[in-house]
This record gives C-alpha cells, sequence and structure tokens, in this order.
C-alpha cells in the first residue's frame, strides 16, 4: 500500500494503491511502493453459485463500441487482443505549499473489496482526484469512490450507470461528512478509469485528463470541464447560475467536481446547482494498436499537450520500458517547463513490450514538374 501521509483508511482497504501527501512534505517528490503488473485473463478460482457475494460478469458494454462480424483479416487480429496490464504512477507538491492531489491504483477492483465475480475478467480502477481549498474532499473521493461502486447492487453488470450514480452518491456523502466537520469543506476534480476485459471506460468530473496512445496517436478520452466551454456554460446558466471572467458565478475555475458544498450558491443537497457532480462517460474498446493510458492531474496538462505528452511518453518507454519511471519523468519534465500546481501521473500500459517505432509510409503519387515549371525554376536559381 502506498500512502505518504499517516491517516487510517477504511476498513477493507488494505490492499491499494493509493497515495496522497501531508503539508510537511514540501519539495518532495512521491511515489508508491510498487508497480501493479497483471493480465486480465487472470482466473478467479472456483465459486459456487450459492455464495451471496458471486456475480455473473457478462459485461455488455463491449458489444456497444466494435461490429462483431469483422471479414478484414487485420481487424480480426486487433479484435482478439487482450490486454496486458502495467502501471505506474508519480506524484509532486510542486509549486504549492500543499499537497491536495490524490490517486489510486487498484489492479482488482472487486477482489480487492472482497467481492468474487463469476468470470476471467478483473475490474482495474484508476483514479486521480485534484483537490482546491484543502485535501479532506480528495482523500475522501478516494477511498469512497471504489467502495461505492463496487457496493452498488447493478455492479459489475451496468458499469455505465453504476459510475455516474456512484459519483453523485459519494457527492451527496461527503456534504454529510462536512456537515459534521466542517474542516473537511473543499472540494476536488475526479478522473476514474476502469480496464474490464478488452473495455476501458472513463468517466470526468473536471478537468483532469485521461489520453490514450494508438500506434502513437493521442486519443482523448475526456474534455476539461471549464465554465467557458459553450455546453457546459449553456448547462451552468439554465440551472441559475453564470460565468464570469471564466469563472463558475465568479468563483471556480471549473465547471463539474465534487465537494464544495461550503462555496454559496454552487450546490443544494435536493435542487442541485450550476456546479455538477455527475461525470461524463467514454467508452473504448482496446485493440493491439493501443499502447497505454495517461492520467493527469491539470498540472500536467497546463505545460503538456496531449500529443506532446504521448510522444514523451513513448520515448521514455522505448529507452527503458518502466512505467513508474516514465511517470515521474514526466513530472520531472512539467516542473522543468515551469508547472507551478500539483502534480500526478498514473499510467497504465496494455503490454508488455514497448511501444514499437511509428513507421510512416512513403506516398505512392508520382510527383512531377511541368517543362515549363522547370525553366522558371533554373531561371531563379540562375539569377
Amino acid at each position: 500500500m502506498c500512502i505518504q501521509d499517516s491517516e487510517q483508511v477504511n476498513e477493507g482497504m488494505e490492499n491499494l494503491d493509493i497515495s496522497n501527501t501531508d503539508n510537511n512534505f514540501k519539495n518532495q517528490s512521491l511515489h508508491s511502493e510498487a508497480e501493479f503488473q497483471h493480465t486480465q485473463n487472470e482466473n478467479c478460482g472456483k465459486i459456487t453459485s450459492s455464495s451471496p457475494s458471486v456475480m455473473r460478469n457478462s459485461f455488455p458494454l463491449e458489444s456497444i463500441s466494435e461490429d462483431t462480424t469483422i471479414a478484414d483479416r487485420k481487424q480480426i487480429l486487433l479484435s482478439n487482443f487482450l490486454p496486458v496490464l502495467r502501471s505506474g504512477d508519480w506524484s509532486d507538491i510542486g509549486g504549492r505549499l500543499d499537497m491536495e492531489d490524490t490517486h489510486i491504483c487498484i489492479a482488482d477492483l472487486a477482489k480487492n473489496f472482497g467481492l468474487n465475480i463469476l468470470g476471467e475478467d478483473a475490474i482495474s480502477f484508476y483514479g486521480v482526484f485534484d483537490g482546491h481549498g484543502g485535501k479532506g474532499a480528495s482523500q475522501f473521493v478516494r477511498d469512497y469512490l471504489p467502495k461505492i461502486i463496487v457496493e452498488d447492487a447493478d455492479f459489475p453488470l451496468e458499469l455505465e450507470k453504476v459510475v455516474t450514480r456512484s459519483f453523485v452518491e459519494t457527492d451527496a456523502a461527503f456534504a454529510k461528512s462536512c456537515s459534521v466537520d466542517s474542516a473537511l469543506s473543499s472540494g476536488t476534480t475526479a478522473l476514474t478509469a476502469m480496464i474490464f476485459g478488452r473495455s476501458l471506460l472513463v468517466a470526468n468530473a473536471g478537468d483532469c485528463r485521461a489520453v490514450v496512445s494508438r500506434r502513437g496517436l493521442a486519443i482523448e478520452m475526456s474534455k476539461d470541464h471549464r465554465p467557458c466551454c459553450v455546453t457546459e456554460r449553456t448547462r451552468i446558466e439554465s440551472v441559475g447560475g453564470f460565468v464570469d471572467d471564466g469563472y463558475l458565478n465568479g468563483q471556480l475555475g471549473v465547471s463539474r467536481a465534487l465537494g464544495n458544498w461550503h462555496i454559496k450558491g454552487l450546490k443544494e443537497v435536493k435542487k442541485g446547482g450550476p456546479l455538477s457532480a455527475e461525470p461524463e462517460l467514454k467508452l473504448l474498446t482496446l485493440t493491439k494498436e493501443d499502447e497505454f493510458l495517461i492520467i493527469g492531474s491539470d498540472g500536467i496538462w497546463d505545460v503538456f499537450r496531449s500529443q506532446n505528452a504521448v510522444d514523451f511518453a513513448r520515448r521514455r518507454l522505448q529507452e527503458h520500458n518502466n512505467v513508474k519511471r516514465c511517470c515521474k519523468e514526466i513530472v520531472d519534465e512539467a516542473k522543468k517547463r515551469g508547472a507551478i500546481d500539483n502534480l500526478t501521473v498514473v499510467m497504465v500500459c496494455f503490454h508488455s513490450e514497448p511501444p514499437p517505432p511509428v513507421v510512416f509510409q512513403r506516398s505512392r503519387i508520382r510527383k512531377s514538374i511541368s517543362a515549363e515549371g522547370l525553366a522558371n525554376l533554373r531561371s531563379l536559381l540562375e539569377d
């Protein structure tokens, strides 16, 4: 388990790989003690159907993204791909006085909470939580959200509904905690990624970002929730909020987040409000061409474009193929580029081998120049 402060985590969380930092860790780099490496075809063992904790793992979501009647041989090979997962993480306080980022990596979500699922596919869970106004919200969401997902009656058969519902329920639970202990009052953005079989489900509320490398091309799995975004601004104004100089109600730089119950006018328990805790979801069916996933807090994306981060990570993995080291190098590079925020990176590779070099095919189009053009070129060169 990887925890950088002395707080106790809720019972049943012993097998988590989670990370956050206390205030007296200024200017220190944080890292977890271990890097998960596991395959998605792990056998869960024999389980009797009479056990109350057994649930059938049928995962209908996988059929959403891909046509099952594929004639092309290349597509058949791609569809038979089964990812081998390797994950790593790194955090740094950056230029801030306090570390408010937290993150989590769980190799087998159900097993971690004592739930046996009948089937071959484990569900891996990864998350980055970028706190603001304190670390109470980011710590609470990190600890509470994965647990509430597993405890949902529809888990794991309807993951999209479960994840969306769990974000909102976690937000409501944090409101109750803040009513008991006002010192917890704060907020956090949240981005989670769940991998089961060949499916990748990303849920985002805020401005953390997830990017997949597909043969070196950056595929954004989330969009930043900023108040100035047209769709977000429309939603905000429809519920009585407003955007002032790019800030939600003139106070907050993100339009979706958990927490912030202490800020008047952003949320109400029964009526909702302009600040939404409901995540946007994106589902991707992984193929052999998909190389890795990068999840980063907004401090990373302040100085990295998505494609730039993919290019940087590919080069590092090609050099040493160490996921954790690659995460550290991304964080270090962000600091060199002048990042001033807390910095957190979680990476998940889908292969045991490093990314291959990208080979660009030469164009087959013949290029020629007319006699008149050639004469003009010669004339220019002679002059």
